[in-house]
């Protein structure tokens, strides 16, 4: 895998972060940005899911055919002419057909376009060898579900390099990690190999900080009254240099903010240990990396370290488990949050009262949410006396005829019920399927790789990596200590972000000066921060360090009500936990707050 590039640095962009981000992103890339890559990252476990789903009633569909049809289909020309390589995740469940509509589109449009697949990741056809292998879930220990709506093994970036080095200039896979989409393309431009660990870290650092778009310009970031241009953010560039270093920019003109603050904040994000987080192609130490700024929206990263992956895929399968359905209503008014509770208890008494006469069992499960009251606070919340709000209720079954009662009685709530119900969001509700996800891991050596390149099959060799357990020990603060003084919000101390995988959640906290980090090692304890978050987690909460960036990161477990579309909860995602976090008071030093103390400059 010799590297090809004669250039110091190679120049990679993402244009899309989920499947559903804006066409714009690509185009302003494509135009603007100058690249040698153009990757899109469009897959979630529920993803997968729906396009399974869809590929099981037609053969042709499975993949983001945004993809084909709104980014490639009118940018394939521009992407020609500048010689500009596209590695994506699009293929989802049928990488196959994505490839077959793009040689198409590529075909009608007369450009010649070589178009590689990386196959795999979807070991459907493998079940039964799984089943009798022993395979169980990660955590929970249980057994593969009896039926699957899909399974696919995160792939890292070796395939992706070698498609390259065949000659592709669009390299389509299914599953894989996100970062892999900006590594392989890096591993074969400059030569990285297997072993050169510390390298392949830096470029899945690089690939982590803009695989999810506009995240790391500016959006979401904690002090969002600083980013401009909130309707044409700039997407995302890393230019990356042989040595693992990058710094991450954006096309001139266009709207967000790259500073040391949001590049730190999506750094965090979805993160476990910042120095141990395991990828398919290396082991990630991010622990102590150095991010600076060198001029205006522009931020160099260095300092990435890498040892051996584990001798196994990580693998991800989706499974249907009964019915859900939510319903909406907003109710106006003097007492509107009680008012709003009242109502939410009725219906659920009234239908609980008819499953009971029909023979059917009670709800599985039940949430109800006063948005607007603050609800989802628990007992932090200050919204009690507000005039409006809007009511979720939320609701599972294993049987989807209680749930079609649910939603032919919540209508009847506008008359029978509270003065100032208004109306109802998106009508009747739906009944869905619970999705919910099962992860696991399978050796490295049962699962076959190749890429597909116009008719020619390659199969791809993968390092099988360490099979040794890395025992990964948080670190804890000592004994609160007393601090004399007056308390401030978190958010005066720290910038936060939080993310999600299943049904955990992280919450970075970075101090906003490296002076306050010993007052939050001593006060934002893992326990500090559980007791806060009591109300919506139901597991440990660990803490560990994260010296390079002046914080820590809290992962949570069982905290998000199950996660991703099998949680009722209007924050599945636990996107506003740092919003929350960010609220807890903090004593510092009364001189801080002084006239010429370190808070009021």
């Amino acid at each position: 895998m010799s590297g090809v590039s004669t250039k110091p640095v190679v120049r990679v962009g993402c244009g899309a972060g989920f499947w559903g981000d804006s066409a714009a992103g690509p185009a302003q890339l494509v135009r603007h940005g100058a690249l040698d890559y153009l990757v899109m990252d469009y897959l979630a476990e529920i993803t997968m899911s729906i396009l399974a789903r869809m590929k099981a009633g037609d053969a042709d569909a499975g993949y983001a055919t945004d993809f084909v049809s709104a980014v490639m289909k009118p940018l394939l020309a521009d992407i020609a002419r500048q010689g500009m390589k596209v590695v994506t995740n699009a293929g989802g469940v049928n990488p196959l057909a994505c490839k077959a509509a793009l040689e198409k589109v590529a075909a009608d449009a007369g450009i010649k376009l070589r178009v590689a697949a990386v196959l795999g990741d979807d070991l459907a056809a493998d079940l039964d060898a799984l089943r009798a292998a022993g395979i169980v879930e990660m955590d929970s220990g249980a057994p593969l579900p009896a039926k699957l709506a899909s399974i696919n093994a995160y792939l890292g970036a070796t395939p992706i390099a070698a498609a390259l080095a065949a000659g592709a200039d669009v390299v389509i896979t299914g599953r894989c990690v996100d970062s892999a989409l900006v590594l392989g393309p890096l591993m074969h431009e400059f030569g990285w190999q297997a072993h050169d660990y510390d390298l392949l870290a830096a470029g899945s650092l690089a690939g982590h900080i803009i695989e999810c778009g506009t995240q790391c310009t500016g959006g979401l970031f904690t002090d969002w009254e600083q980013v401009p241009g909130w309707d044409d953010m700039g997407f995302p560039i890393a230019e990356c240099r042989a040595d693992g270093s990058f710094v991450v920019s954006k096309p001139e003109g266009t709207g967000g903010l790259i500073n040391r603050a949001t590049i730190a904040e999506q750094i965090i994000y979805e993160i476990g240990d910042p120095a141990h987080y395991m990828l398919p192609d290396v082991c990630c130490d991010f622990s102590h990396i150095e991010v600076c700024e060198v001029a205006r929206d522009r931020v160099e990263v260095r300092g990435a370290r890498g040892h051996a992956p584990s001798d196994s895929y990580k693998v991800s399968a989706t499974y249907a488990d009964g019915y859900r359905a939510t319903a909406t209503m907003m109710i106006g008014g003097a007492d509107a949050a009680r008012k709003g509770q009242r109502v939410a208890d009725a219906i659920l008494t009234r239908t609980r009262r008819m499953f009971g006469e029909r023979g059917l069992a009670d709800y599985r499960e039940v949430s109800v949410e006063l948005l607007g009251a603050e609800s989802t606070y628990g007992p932090h919340a200050r919204g009690g006396a507000t005039r409006e709000v809007v009511v979720k209720i939320g609701v599972a079954h294993a049987d989807k005829k209680a749930l079609e009662i649910f939603a032919r009685e919540i209508f009847p709530a506008a008359t029978a019920m509270a003065q100032g119900l208004t109306g109802f969001a998106g009508g009747r509700p739906n009944v869905q399927p619970v999705i919910r996800l099962y992860s696991c891991l399978v050796p490295k050596s049962h699962i076959a790789i190749e890429v597909l390149l116009g008719d020619t099959r390659l199969p791809v060799a993968t390092p099988d990596g360490d099979h040794r357990h890395i025992e990964v020990q948080a670190q804890e603060a000592g004994p609160a200590t007393s601090v004399e003084g007056h308390s401030v919000p978190l958010r005066t101390l720290a910038h936060g972000r939080s993310g999600d995988k299943g049904d955990r959640a992280n919450i970075g906290v970075l101090a906003r000066h490296p002076v306050f980090v010993p007052l939050l090692a001593a006060q934002l304890s893992s326990a500090a921060v559980g007791a806060w978050f009591a109300h919506l987690v139901g597991g440990p909460v660990t803490r560990y360090p994260w010296p390079g960036l002046d914080g820590f990161n809290f992962v949570l477990e069982h905290a998000l009500g199950g996660g991703g579309v099998a949680s009722l909860r209007h924050d599945p995602q636990g996107k506003a936990y740092a919003q929350m976090l960010l609220d807890i008071p903090i004593v510092v030093p009364a001189e801080w707050l002084a006239k010429d103390g370190i808070l009021a400059r």
